[in-house]
């Protein structure tokens, strides 16, 4: 694969440059570099003004209001966000409900749901996981029973990221018998969030964060169009959500970026003689990083090529997934290796904007065992990574 950019190529990565320099909020940016919060207005903000640039979409189709960006172009883009430290887009609506639904959905639901997703002006989350049904998903017990014109569904969904500001949730629900296979029984429904029968109850993570929740239905009637594409139909349609899930979830540019950041403050010292990236040891670990994380850029650029052409990401999805959160949890290993003992205090306020204290230590590794922490998880969210391994074993070797 030929890696050098074209002129027209160089052209737009200048492009896409001077919008950055020019566009992103300052302080979005020194936020999302220092790992700070950001606010859901802060996200829209940035989302909108995506959206006006008209690049908010990179992977809708165009006929929807997609950007119709090749490959390299979304490659491209990718990396100078992260370099700009531009927020990452939340996906749940922009990059994983809206494919299913101008895939599956009708007419009537991509002219309802589509234009304000592109828009950012509703917030989605998901609804997947359960107790006893995360990775096996086939397992939800979340119900959803015609009632005439309606679904009436009850059950509990958890883990629901960012849940506490959603309009809007996509589900999978169980509508079939207690005697179909479970697959056969799956539907994928749109849910209004501001139903007065639902509650969302937070669950706070280790950092102290509000970042995800349980989100209960009791006896919440929903229209029957907003069920997409046919009964029982939603373990495909949710199959394809998870792909695209899981290629945004290797987080390649922001990986490539980390280890720009890691090796700074490697490459620092308090007696401005001792490094750790000169010990052979410690430089062997961030090589073999570096190493596993090009291999992973070629495997993105091939599936972005096939995103590019109208196709769904396939397995390699998976390959990218578990190759791609493995790196960032080896990378957050790495910081805190490099913190030492500046990463064992936790001051929780020197993560949010109006902290006007001293961090302890320097300022990236303030939060390296935090994000050690929190990043714990991405080898479980998206399907966990040993059941990446069995789609890859019966999709690619035929197992």
């Amino acid at each position: 694969m030929n890696l050098d950019f074209t002129a027209e190529e160089k052209d737009f990565q200048q492009e896409v440059r001077q919008f950055l320099q020019q566009k992103l909020p300052k302080d979005f940016a020194i936020k999302t570099k220092k790992a700070l919060h950001l606010t859901k207005e802060e996200y829209v903000q940035w989302q909108q003004i995506l959206y006006t640039q008209g690049w908010a979409a990179t992977n809708w189709p165009v006929e929807h209001g997609g950007t119709g960006w090749s490959s390299t172009q979304k490659y491209i883009f990718a990396n100078e966000c992260a370099k700009a430290g531009a927020p990452d887009v939340i996906p749940f609506g922009l990059k994983m409900v809206a494919p299913v639904i101008y895939t599956f959905g009708n007419d009537e639901q991509k002219q309802r749901f589509l234009p304000d997703i592109l828009a950012s002006k509703v917030w989605w989350c998901q609804g997947y996981s359960e107790t006893g049904a995360g990775s096996d998903l086939a397992g939800v017990r979340t119900t959803a029973v015609k009632d005439g014109d309606e679904y009436v569904v009850n059950g509990t969904k958890t883990w629901t990221t960012l849940g506490q500001h959603a309009d809007w949730i996509f589900c999978l629900v169980r509508t079939g018998p207690p005697s179909a296979k479970n697959q056969e029984a799956i539907s994928f429904l749109l849910i209004n969030m501001h139903d007065p029968k639902i509650t969302v109850s937070p669950i706070i993570t280790i950092d102290g964060k509000h970042e995800v929740n349980e989100v209960h239905f009791d006896e919440v009637r929903v229209p029957a169009n907003n069920l997409i594409g046919a009964e029982g139909q939603g373990w495909t349609y949710a199959k394809v959500l998870l792909t695209h899930e899981r290629t945004g979830i290797a987080r390649v540019a922001n990986s490539k970026d980390r280890l720009v950041q890691l090796k700074e403050l490697a490459e620092s010292s308090d007696d401005g003689v001792n490094k750790l990236l000169d010990d052979p040891i410690f430089a062997q670990k961030v090589a073999n990083v570096e190493i596993d994380l090009l291999a992973l850029e070629y495997t993105e650029l091939r599936t972005l090529s096939a995103i590019s052409t109208g196709q769904a990401p396939g397995p390699e999805s998976s390959i990218l997934k578990i190759v791609g959160t493995q790196i960032i949890q080896a990378i957050d290993e790495l910081f805190v290796e490099v913190a030492g003992y500046y990463s064992m205090p936790f001051v929780p306020h020197q993560f949010n904007d109006e902290f006007d204290g001293q961090h302890i230590g320097p300022k990236m590794a303030a939060n390296s065992a935090l994000r050690y922490f929190n990043n714990r998880k991405a080898s479980i969210y998206g399907g966990s990574n040993e059941i990446q391994t069995n789609i890859i074993s019966k999709a690619v070797l035929g197992l």
